[in-house]
């Protein structure tokens, strides 16, 4: 696993980078992508408060328009109250080890991760002192947050690929990779209803189902807080895929252009307010009995 460290004594559910027993103090906020940027910025103001009045640091690693990244989310930050926004822009993980960047994330509040390719995020820092010092930040009791591919990287294993807008296939072209390992026993999806990823999750967690598919909308965010609890900001709406009690699945059969057939899968759908237990894997209603 790409940045952090299993110890095979037994499962380790929430190991962060770098490796701890401990369940972290902190909290993920994962973003669906294009959260707003102009109106309430109810999920961007919620980033500011939980960073706490600490130094937010924006990690740009994953996009190919780094500066124009940094430019407008140091605008935003600083918009909503952040009087210390930083910048970690790594553009080859030859740079990772360099004690500049350790620097930026001493005292952080927050690592902010932006949109672009969640392969670029763990081919530069997966392993690296600097995914163990994030992984710090989010033990301590920061916050690790990210929108797009930075909210894809931050499970034990992350999609990068598969055909949107249509069934999932015996063999289709799902694909996976190790992501940072904040969180082990969950696997994300973003743009999740504009882009019609249903079949794509359905896919990925018919070839592992301990894993919670957690698919996010734009302007959406799921915040798994410290006790465990994912719960639900922004406009859109979070879907989790639990497919622990599947009975019956084709995804082993050889007919690689077969639609594929999954039986007793459960699909939550989750808005604003609600929130899931990943511990008893139970939806809780946000909304006034």
């Amino acid at each position: 696993m790409v940045g952090s460290k299993v110890d095979a004594d037994g499962p380790d559910r929430d190991a962060p980078a770098g490796g701890s027993r401990a369940r972290p103090g902190g909290a993920l906020v994962l973003i669906g992508g294009h959260e707003d940027k102009q109106g309430e910025r109810e999920i961007l103001r919620d980033v500011v408060g939980r960073a706490a009045g600490r130094p937010i640091v924006v990690a740009t690693v994953a996009s190919e328009v780094a500066g124009e990244l940094w430019v407008e989310y140091e605008r935003l930050f600083r918009a909503l109250g952040a009087a210390d926004v930083r910048h970690l822009d790594i553009a080859q993980r030859g740079d990772a080890g360099e004690p500049r960047w350790a620097g930026i994330l001493e005292g952080a509040g927050c690592v902010f991760f932006t949109g672009g390719d969640q392969l670029k995020i763990t081919s530069k820092l997966g392993g690296s002192r600097i995914a163990d010092a994030i992984g710090a930040v989010y033990r301590r009791g920061g916050t690790v947050a990210g929108t797009s591919a930075g909210a894809s990287v931050m499970s034990e294993t992350m999609l990068v690929g598969g055909a949107g807008e249509e069934s999932a296939r015996v063999r289709g072209a799902v694909r996976m990779a190790p992501g940072l390992g904040l969180v082990r026993d969950i696997l994300v999806d973003q743009h999740f209803a504009q882009r019609g990823r249903l079949g794509r999750l359905l896919g990925a967690i018919a070839h592992n189902p301990r894993l919670l598919g957690v698919g996010i909308d734009e302007d959406t965010a799921a915040a798994i807080e410290p006790d465990r609890r994912l719960r639900v900001l922004g406009s859109g709406a979070v879907y989790v895929v639990d497919g622990r009690n599947i009975s019956h699945t084709t995804i082993g059969e050889d007919q690689e252009d077969r639609v594929l057939s999954l039986f007793d899968v459960r699909l939550h759908v989750l808005s604003a307010g609600d929130s899931f237990d990943l511990e008893s894997g139970r939806p809780v209603s946000g909304q006034p009995r």
